[in-house]
C-alpha cells in the first residue's frame, strides 16, 4: 500500500514584520526617562567627584632624647588609648631623679625640720616684744629721774638740799637715759635677728620649692621615657626601630584614629551658591564599587583651597588667565559601611548634596 502523500504548504503572500521599530522606540522611551531622571536629579543636587575620605592623624613625638629599648608595635597594628608604643633607655634618668630626690632631703632639712626654725622665729618674737616692754620701763624710769631733777634743783635753789643731791639727781637722769638707749639698742639688735631669722626661713623654704619642682621634673622626663598611644587607632608610617638614637621632637609614628572620620569634598565656586551646611549628602565609595554611605555639610571653608597652597596664585603679576576655584566643604559622616568595608583615610568618594 502506497503511503499518503502530505499536501504542499501554502506559500503566504503576507509581508513579514520587522521588530526595529519597536526596539528602537523602547529606547527612546527609556533614554527620554533617563533623561528626565537624570535632569531632575541634578537640579536638585550638587555633585563632585573631587572628594575624599579624611581624619585626624596623630604624630607619635618623643619628649626625650636617648636610645630606644623597645619598639611594641608593628605597622597597620590597632592600638588602644594609653598603649605602649616605644621606651627608651631611663638610666640616665633614673639617675637625675634620685639625684633631685636627694637635694629635695637636703632642702627638707635645712627648713627647720617640720617647724624648729618656725619656733625659733616665734620664740625671737616673743623676746622682742618683752625687750619693748623693757624699753617702756626704761622710758618711764627717765621720765621719773628727770622730774626729780628738775625738783631737787628748786630745792637747791632755795638752799633746802645740797648740791651732792642735785648731783646724784643729774647722774641718775644719766643713767636712766643711758639705760633707755641700751634697751633700744637690744630692741632694734633683736629686731634685725628675728628679720634674718624670717629671711632664712623664707630662704629655706624657697630652697625646698625648687628642690620639690625639680624632683618633680625629673620624675616627669622619666615617665616620657616610656611612649604611649594618644589615642586609639592603626599605627601607620612607624619611622623608630630598636637601637635608634631619637632626639626631643622627633616623629616616632603617626596614629591613625578611630574615630573622627569625616568628608572632605572640594566643589566648584559655581556650585556655592545652593550650598548649606544641614544638608544631606549621599556618597559614593570608589573602593567597595560605589557603596553609597550618609553625610551632612558640617562647614564651608571661608577661602578657596588655592589660598592655602605653598605658592598661592599671585593674579596680579604676568598673564592672567581665569580658573575656576574650589572650595572645600567639610562633610560628617552620619551612616558608614559595615565592619567588613572600613573607611580609611584617602580614600575616593562622590559626594552628591541635596539642595532641594
Amino acid at each position: 500500500m502506497t503511503p499518503p502523500v502530505p499536501p504542499k504548504a501554502v506559500k503566504s503572500d503576507a509581508p513579514k514584520r520587522s521588530p526595529l521599530p519597536f526596539i528602537l522606540g523602547a529606547l527612546v522611551i527609556a533614554g527620554g526617562f533617563w533623561a528626565f531622571k537624570t535632569l531632575t536629579y541634578a537640579s536638585a543636587h550638587e555633585s563632585t567627584d573631587n572628594a575624599m575620605i579624611d581624619g585626624h592623624v596623630i604624630p607619635v613625638l618623643a619628649k626625650v632624647g636617648g636610645f630606644v629599648t623597645a619598639v611594641r608595635v608593628a605597622e597597620n597594628e590597632h592600638v588602644a588609648m594609653n598603649g605602649p608604643l616605644v621606651t627608651i633607655d631611663d638610666r640616665e634618668f633614673k639617675v637625675r631623679l634620685a639625684s633631685a630626690d636627694a637635694d629635695l632631703a637636703a632642702a627638707r632639712a635645712a627648713t627647720g625640720g617640720g617647724g624648729q626654725a618656725q619656733a625659733m622665729v616665734a620664740t625671737a618674737s616673743a623676746q622682742t616684744a618683752s625687750q619693748n616692754a623693757n624699753v617702756d620701763a626704761a622710758r618711764a624710769q627717765v621720765v621719773r629721774a628727770e622730774a626729780d631733777l628738775a625738783r631737787y634743783a628748786d630745792l637747791a635753789a632755795k638752799d633746802i638740799v645740797s648740791q651732792q643731791q642735785l648731783d646724784a639727781a643729774k647722774a641718775q637722769v644719766a643713767a636712766t637715759r643711758a639705760q633707755l638707749v641700751a634697751v633700744q639698742r637690744q630692741v632694734s639688735a633683736a629686731g634685725a635677728n628675728v628679720e634674718g631669722m624670717q629671711a632664712g626661713v623664707r630662704l629655706a623654704q624657697a630652697r625646698f620649692g625648687v628642690a620639690t619642682a625639680a624632683r618633680d621634673n625629673a620624675a616627669l622626663q622619666l615617665s616620657f621615657t616610656n611612649i604611649a598611644a594618644p589615642t586609639a587607632g592603626m599605627v601607620s608610617k612607624k619611622l623608630v626601630e630598636v637601637g635608634q638614637l631619637v632626639q626631643p621632637g622627633q616623629t616616632l609614628m603617626n596614629i591613625t584614629a578611630d574615630t573622627g572620620l569625616f568628608i572632605m569634598a572640594n566643589f566648584k565656586e559655581t556650585q556655592l551658591e545652593k550650598l548649606r551646611v544641614g544638608q544631606v549628602v549621599e556618597l559614593e565609595v570608589d573602593a567597595y564599587g560605589g557603596a553609597t554611605i550618609e553625610g551632612v555639610v558640617e562647614s564651608i571653608s571661608a577661602a578657596t583651597g588655592a589660598r592655602f597652597t605653598l605658592l598661592p596664585p599671585d593674579n596680579a603679576s604676568g598673564n592672567f588667565t581665569k580658573v575656576v576655584q574650589r572650595v572645600p566643604v567639610r562633610i560628617r559622616i552620619t551612616k558608614g559601611l559595615d565592619a567588613a568595608r572600613p573607611l580609611r583615610i584617602g580614600l575616593s568618594v562622590v559626594a552628591h548634596v541635596a539642595t532641594k
